[in-house]
């Protein structure tokens, strides 16, 4: 897994890195989505996250939710286009889980992809993952995790 700048990222997820989003393809095709670890530093502690309800068709980079910290109230872009089949629950009253395991059980939504095979190709994945958030720090002079 890589580690940039005491961040970590996961290198068998999708990311859309200029909007901190990661996509989780299952093993049923579809997909689990939520902000990655810098995305959630940036944020600061996450104090409630509101997300679209199941059956609401999002267009690819268009909210999935509106997120809320001490600092910052912003949409989480989706990494895809397609329809949420259902939302983290556990944020309701736990909205803090986004920060302490993003990739885990702060998840946001669950989505049935609409044009996975296109969208995909806009996502960075792999190897490529550590030096495209390491330019993206350096741009925007971030320390670290």
């Amino acid at each position: 897994m890589p580690l940039v700048r005491a961040c970590d990222f996961p290198d068998d997820l999708y990311y859309n890195v200029e909007n901190n989003v990661w996509a989780r393809l299952e093993a049923d095709g579809t997909l689990t989505v939520g902000m990655t670890a810098y995305g959630c530093a940036l944020a600061g502690e996450i104090v409630s996250c509101l997300p679209k309800k199941p059956g609401k068709e999002i267009d690819l980079s268009k909210s999935v939710a509106t997120v809320e910290s001490g600092k910052w109230v912003g949409p989480v872009k989706a990494p895809a286009g397609g329809e949420i089949l259902a939302v983290n629950e556990v944020l309701d009253a736990h909205p803090g889980t986004m920060n302490t395991d993003p990739y885990g059980a702060g998840w946001i939504v669950r989505l049935k992809p609409s044009n996975w095979e296109s969208d995909v190709t806009l996502l960075i994945t792999g190897s490529a993952v550590a030096a495209a958030f390491e330019e993206k720090m350096d741009m925007e002079g971030f320390a670290g995790c």
